[in-house]
């Protein structure tokens, strides 16, 4: 009696076959779903291929600049004082295209480009932050005479001496021959700004003159 309730060898094996093949079928199945999952995510190819980005800019104080990537270079957003807006719009610096003639920005995009604002809204500015001469990273340089006695603020090349108003146009003698790109952008709420493609899903493959 005693014998017949405990379980035999060939019992046994056949326990550790099932066990053993469900361990493997779900080893198997989690192993399927990961690169499925990974299929949903944006690679760093997409993003580096000019894959739109979201920025939040609602902590972004007056006068003060932050860096992003979109498509592997830099782009600023500069939240401008109304000091700034004011030297841009009532400019008498010696500009080399003071209104932005030079296809610098996607044409579908509203950018006050008469006033020299160059923004969707006045006091964001947008822009790639690449010098049009031969590439180099120019600083922003606010201050007035940080750069020489009749430098009002603006972004220096510190490279070959490239000048650029705070709305990102080059001043006339400088070895950069055109303004800095203003790239496809549209805000999607009033602190988010989406970088890469307008509101209708267009420019997404734009290219400027100068990168």
């Amino acid at each position: 009696m005693d014998d017949k309730r405990k379980p035999r060898p060939v019992d046994r094996r056949r326990r550790r076959l099932i066990a053993a093949t469900s361990a493997v079928g779900a080893i198997e199945v989690a192993a399927a779903t990961v690169p499925f999952v990974g299929s949903l995510l944006p690679s760093a190819r997409a993003k580096a291929a000019g894959a739109p980005v979201q920025v939040n800019v609602s902590g972004l104080e007056p006068g003060k600049l932050m860096t992003v990537s979109w498509r592997s270079k830099p782009v600023w957003i500069l939240r401008r004082t109304a000091a700034e807006l004011r030297k841009v719009e009532h400019s008498t610096l010696d500009l080399s295209d003071p209104m932005s003639q030079v296809p610098q920005q996607p044409p579908g995009m509203n950018l006050h480009l008469d006033s020299g604002v160059r923004a969707v809204r006045p006091d964001y500015l947008v822009l790639v932050g690449i010098c049009t001469h031969l590439g180099c990273i120019p600083e922003y340089r606010p201050q007035a005479g940080s750069v020489g006695p009749d430098w009002p603020g603006g972004f220096y090349c510190p490279c070959h001496g490239s000048k650029y108003d705070l709305s990102g146009r080059v001043l006339a003698g400088s070895p950069a021959p055109i303004n800095l790109p203003v790239p496809p952008y549209y805000f999607e709420s009033p602190g988010l700004i989406r970088i890469g493609e307008l509101k209708d899903g267009s420019d997404l493959n734009w290219q400027p003159k100068g990168w």
